[in-house]
């Protein structure tokens, strides 16, 4: 059987102190890959602070933990990696960053060269996306199921699927190879809670799973 697990990302604005006990939840509440720091529009300090309060929290899970866009602030500050965007920091500079035991994610959106481009250029993993409609992040692009599935037979490097993803909408990303699933709002939004949240995509991949 394929496995593909859950690669959780925290919301673009949170106050940590407010934050950490329902990030304890979501962790609490099933096995979680990874989480993924992703603040937008906030300042340095601010990043800083997030991640002295809730990095020790995940890593404590024995949790991978990844920052978005800051490879320089991922390496000095003992995160686990980071993720880099298309307007983010370049591949070849994030790898050289984060050195060679770190792990390094790019957003590949719906682009096969650019997802061989990242791989050749020193990434641990691809992500394609978005797949479905976002309340997170407003994007024109929309990845194809077929995209996944073509990457997923073709190649090793891992892919993450994203945007969008719900218990309800997931299994046709688990049955095309995606090796982890990315999701804020299934989570966070739960009308029963972060763990909850984490509990019912878990449930929802493994079913998709048994109908392989």
């Amino acid at each position: 059987m394929h496995s593909c697990d859950l690669y959780v990302l925290t919301p673009p604005r949170l106050d940590p102190i407010q934050f950490k006990p329902l990030l304890i939840e979501a962790l609490d509440a099933g096995p979680i890959a990874a989480v993924q720091l992703r603040l937008k529009d906030v300042s340095e300090d601010d990043i800083r602070r997030a991640i002295d309060i809730l990095q020790p929290v995940v890593q404590d899970h024995d949790v991978a933990f990844i920052l978005n866009d800051r490879p320089d602030l991922a390496k000095i500050c003992g995160c686990d990696g980071a993720h880099v965007g298309i307007d983010d920091t370049p591949i070849e500079q994030a790898r050289s960053l984060l050195g060679p035991d770190l792990q390094l994610g790019v957003s590949c959106y719906d682009s096969r060269d650019m997802a061989m481009q990242a791989g050749e250029k020193g990434a641990d993993y691809i992500a394609f996306g978005a797949f479905f409609p976002s309340s997170t992040k407003d994007t024109e692009i929309r990845a194809s199921i077929d995209l996944l599935s073509w990457w997923s037979e073709m190649m090793e490097l891992p892919v993450v699927a994203i945007g969008g993803i719900t218990p309800s909408n997931c299994a046709p990303l688990v049955k095309a190879g995606a090796d982890f699933l990315s999701v804020i709002s299934a989570v966070w939004d739960h009308p029963q809670g972060p763990g909850n949240g984490v509990k019912a995509m878990l449930k929802a991949i493994h079913q998709a799973q048994q109908e392989f």
